[in-house]
């Protein structure tokens, strides 16, 4: 830690003494301890290791930045503001931010493990209350059957009719991808689902050279092999980005209160302040807009269940 910071020190040394470039506009693709890995926009096939200067923020993957070019490393003398950012709550409850910039989040689902309606939901409610598109991909459509057809037709009916893009794909028979790499082209993306709906597999289909990628950044920072658990920015060779971590698979939504959680319901939104109560829980009380929406039809009961279900276990979390 203490030679680093001699690095860093060094480096905001020959930035004071103009003994840097001059400077550039770049993106952050990677974090690696106190350095982060920068590539120029527009980018000219480098990646080039960086020191922050001594006031700056902390960064995160998607972040543009203005930087200088240094030897053997440069210096971010800059960040501009961030059109979005993807938080989560660390362990003392504080949102940490994981990722930035990002236009969309692709929400994977398969019909093994079938999917619940309240795990979707819960990846709309961190969507909406970021302010970023959410799409929701089937993947793994090969293993649609007899027995599990309808109850999948019928989790996902409800979503287009809020609005919501679903996108149905099979990496095993290659249907549904070129649609997929249409709504990704010019955008950043992330990836988010459950352990078995074949992220994995996607992301391989979509970046096949995606080891040969990671492994030309260390040979060019000539850095040696780097282990992270930080977010990292690839390109689709059609366009567009991703930006992938463990650390964007789910969110909790206990930093939630239940006013803005029920704000996060979409349908939702029309009937919020229309109550007789200002303070209405929306559980029993009389002439609640949200229940009698509910009984009208205009909320289906499924997707009420499910606010009522995550406001019950985010106070329990």
């Amino acid at each position: 830690m203490a030679r680093a910071h001699k690095r860093a020190s060094r480096a905001e040394d020959n930035l004071q003494n103009g003994e840097l470039s001059e400077e550039l506009s770049g993106v952050v693709i990677a974090h690696f301890g106190t350095q982060i890995d920068i590539e120029p926009v527009p980018a000219d096939g480098h990646v080039y290791r960086c020191h922050l200067r001594a006031n700056l923020p902390t960064l995160v993957t998607g972040d543009k930045v203005v930087w200088c070019r240094g030897e053997p490393t440069g210096v971010v003398v800059a960040v501009e503001s961030r059109n979005s950012e993807l938080c989560r709550p660390d362990p003392h409850g504080r949102l940490k931010p994981i990722a930035a910039n990002i236009d969309q989040i692709v929400i994977v689902i398969a019909p093994a493990p079938l999917p619940h309606a309240n795990l979707i939901d819960r990846y709309l409610i961190a969507s909406e209350h970021t302010g970023i598109e959410p799409i929701i991909l089937l993947n793994k459509t090969d293993l649609i059957n007899d027995d599990n057809q309808q109850a999948i037709e019928d989790l996902l009916s409800v979503y287009p009719t809020l609005g919501y893009r679903v996108l149905r794909a099979s990496t095993l028979h290659d249907q549904g991808l070129q649609e997929l790499v249409d709504t990704l082209q010019q955008r950043v993306s992330v990836f988010v689902g459950q352990s078995g709906v074949g992220k994995s597999s996607l992301i391989s289909k979509l970046l096949p050279d995606i080891d040969l990628k990671v492994g030309a950044l260390s040979i060019k920072t000539q850095k040696g092999t780097h282990t992270t658990t930080t977010a990292q920015l690839f390109h689709f060779p059609s366009g567009g980005d991703l930006i992938d971590s463990p650390g964007i698979r789910e969110f909790g939504l206990e930093h939630l209160d239940d006013n803005t959680l029920a704000d996060c319901f979409v349908e939702f939104r029309p009937f919020l302040g229309r109550c007789k109560f200002r303070d209405c829980q929306h559980r029993r009380e009389p002439n609640c807009a949200l229940l009698e929406a509910v009984a009208e039809g205009k909320i289906s009961q499924r997707r009420f269940a499910s606010f009522e279900h995550i406001r019950q276990s985010s106070q329990d979390e």
